[in-house]
């Protein structure tokens, strides 16, 4: 019998879609503000709303891991560890660059 993961976000699962689905919401307005030629500046302002939005996605679903996945990986001395925390520098480096 295979089991499925528990990740850190499942908790927090529905609130997360729901703030994608927002997202996508706000994907598909930008896109008909193109095609309608709107004002460059309110294009921009939909821009920077959705990128936030996706931070802060991203930023959640980095505490969930934290706080999840790797205190289980620490308090279970399990071996993956090291790559836990390696995995975890390497978002965080893509998210700061982003």
């Amino acid at each position: 019998m295979t089991t499925t993961p528990s990740f850190g976000y499942i908790n927090d699962k529905n609130r997360y879609l729901a703030r994608m689905k927002r997202v996508e919401g706000q994907a598909r307005g930008i896109h008909r503000m193109v095609e309608q030629d709107a004002y460059c500046i309110d294009i921009l302002t939909q821009i920077s709303a959705i990128t936030a939005a996706l931070e802060g996605v991203a930023l959640g679903l980095l505490n969930d891991h934290l706080k999840h996945c790797v205190t289980d990986a620490i308090h279970n001395g399990a071996d993956d560890v090291d790559q836990k925390l390696i995995e975890s520098f390497a978002a965080i480096s893509r998210l700061v660059k982003s």
